[in-house]
C-alpha cells in the first residue's frame, strides 16, 4: 500500500525521527564571520578579491557531500523540507540548497505522478564516511515511509541519492561514488547546476554545468523556487 504523507505528518515524522536518537548531530553549525570584501577595496583589489572568493567557493564545492532529494507521493514539498532539515543537522556548515524543481517521471510505472527534486550540499563531520552517511540516508527514507522496492523506479514519498562525497570514490555492491547515473539525469543536474556549476566529479572532465549543457533527454522540468 502506498504511503501518502501530509505536511503535518512529515513534521511529526521528523520530530519522532530525531527523538529516536539514531544519529549524532554535528556539535554546532559553523558561524559565518567576517566580510568577503570591505569598502576599502577599489579597482583591481576588488577583482583580486572576487577571484579569490570564486576559487575558495570552488574548493569548498569540491569537498562537499552532495545529496539528491526526490518525492512523488504525499505532500512532497513538506517531506523534502523536513528531510533537508534533518540532513542539515549532519553538517558542520549551513546546508547549501538548490531551488525546488518539478520533473516528469523517468523510467517509472505508467501513470506515476511528477516528482519534486532538489540537491543539497553539506560539510560532513570529521568522522563521517560515505558508508556511515548512506546508512543515515536509508534510515531517513524508511522513517518517511519508503518501502522495499517491488519494481524499479516506483513511486515513493522520499528518495535520497548520495551523489558525491568530496573526491572519494567507491565501487562496491552497496555503494558507487560518484553516483553512476547522476550525469544522465536532468532532474539531478538542473538543481545541482544552481549550486555547484563548476564542480568536476571524480572520473569526469566536464563540470556539472558542462554535463548539463551536453545532456539530451526527454525530461521536462519547471523551477518552483525556494523551499
Amino acid at each position: 500500500m502506498k504511503a501518502h504523507i501530509s505536511g503535518e505528518h512529515a513534521a511529526r515524522t521528523l520530530t519522532g525521527f530525531r527523538q529516536g536518537g539514531s544519529f549524532r548531530t554535528a556539535a554546532g553549525r559553523a558561524e559565518l564571520t567576517g566580510d568577503i570584501a570591505t569598502a576599502n577595496f577599489r579597482g583591481t583589489h576588488q577583482q583580486v578579491a572576487a577571484g579569490k572568493l570564486h576559487a575558495n567557493m570552488t574548493r569548498t564545492e569540491d569537498h562537499r557531500v552532495w545529496i539528491g532529494l526526490g518525492s512523488n507521493l504525499g505532500d512532497s514539498r513538506a517531506i523534502l523540507t523536513a528531510a533537508a532539515e534533518q540532513i542539515a543537522t549532519w553538517s558542520t556548515q549551513p546546508l547549501v540548497r538548490s531551488s525546488l524543481w518539478r520533473s516528469t517521471p523517468v523510467g517509472c510505472p505508467p501513470g506515476s505522478p511528477d516528482f519534486l527534486n532538489a540537491v543539497v550540499g553539506l560539510a560532513p563531520v570529521a568522522d563521517e564516511t560515505p558508508e556511515s552517511l548512506l546508512t543515515k540516508l536509508l534510515q531517513l527514507e524508511r522513517a518517511f515511509g519508503r518501502q522495499p522496492k517491488q519494481q524499479p523506479n516506483e513511486d515513493r514519498p522520499l528518495d535520497l541519492d548520495l551523489l558525491a562525497f568530496g573526491h572519494l570514490t567507491r565501487a562496491t555492491a552497496q555503494l558507487t561514488l560518484p553516483h553512476p547515473r547522476a550525469q544522465l539525469r536532468r532532474f539531478v543536474l538542473m538543481p545541482w547546476n544552481e549550486v555547484a556549476p563548476d564542480l568536476i566529479l571524480p572520473g569526469q572532465h566536464e563540470t556539472v554545468g558542462g554535463l548539463l549543457t551536453g545532456l539530451q533527454t526527454g525530461e521536462r522540468l519547471s523551477r518552483l523556487g525556494s523551499w
